[in-house]
């Protein structure tokens, strides 16, 4: 069984070559090397940014993938989970079409409890509300605004994919401002608590959203997962929802799932 996750405290990048071998890297010790195994593909590597013009213009560490061709590209801002930090999120980049933009930043608050960086500082009474991700959505939204001069990104071309803690920050920034992106995929993550008035709305009204789910999930459990179909449902998004018999990761199922979505975002945005 292959496994896609978070790394931390994991950090285990598991990939399937065209060999079909096995091969097995420990993130926190070969980090580069994990980056060429994941890139080789298609060849490209992201690019770490912490200073300079890009890093100004956003005010946050991320990675970058920029692909080939002609401007403006297709967009995916990749957002980690707690705990993690601007490299996690790459093990999901194979599902996205080759010639898409990819960034990735780094969440903004150290995490006192578990290392690495989180959206939010912890909550210690129930589960995040939209409020608590009010800062994360602010600096989050200029990275995307900065992203078309920046790297060439097609600004009505922008997607959102995270995973868990990050998951919950697209649905906020989906929630925030409605008619920005163009879909998001949210992978064993939440929906922050959020007003039934405002889901009456319909702010999400025919977005396209994923959301995938472990039925063993050990931090989101399952009944939250499905809060957030019925939340997303509610707010009328154009909703598919999958649930894997995984806990808190991605099988080879949800893999090809999430491929295959995106795929269908490629063959959507080129008729």
């Amino acid at each position: 069984m292959l496994y896609y996750s978070w790394l931390p405290p994991q950090r285990w990048y598991v990939r399937r070559p065209s060999n079909g071998h096995l091969t097995f890297f420990i993130w926190a010790e070969f980090p580069e090397l994990c980056y060429k195994r994941m890139m080789s593909d298609n060849g490209r590597f992201p690019q770490l940014v912490t200073t300079g013009t890009a890093y100004e213009a956003t005010r946050l560490v991320h990675r970058v993938r920029r692909p080939q061709g002609d401007e403006p590209h297709p967009t995916v801002v990749m957002l980690q989970g707690r705990a993690g930090n601007e490299d996690v999120m790459w093990v999901f980049a194979r599902a996205v079409p080759a010639n898409w933009l990819l960034v990735a930043p780094r969440a903004i608050y150290d995490d006192p409890d578990e290392g690495g960086y989180s959206w939010h500082l912890p909550v210690s009474d129930g589960w995040a509300t939209l409020a608590t991700f009010n800062e994360a959505v602010a600096q989050v939204t200029r990275l995307v605004e900065a992203l078309p001069e920046l790297y060439g990104a097609d600004p009505d071309q922008i997607y959102l994919m995270g995973f868990s803690q990050g998951a919950a920050l697209c649905l906020a920034l989906a929630l925030d401002e409605p008619g920005r992106y163009r879909g998001v995929a949210g992978l064993v993550g939440f929906m922050p608590t959020v007003s039934p008035s405002l889901l009456a709305t319909a702010p999400l009204l025919h977005l396209p959203v994923l959301l995938l789910a472990g039925t063993q999930d050990e931090r989101i459990p399952l009944a939250k997962a499905q809060e957030a179909a019925t939340a997303v449902r509610a707010a009328g998004a154009y909703l598919e929802y999958r649930e894997y018999d995984t806990g808190h990761k991605l099988n080879g199922a949800g893999m090809r799932k999430l491929t295959n979505w995106w795929a269908e975002r490629e063959a959507m945005r080129s008729k």
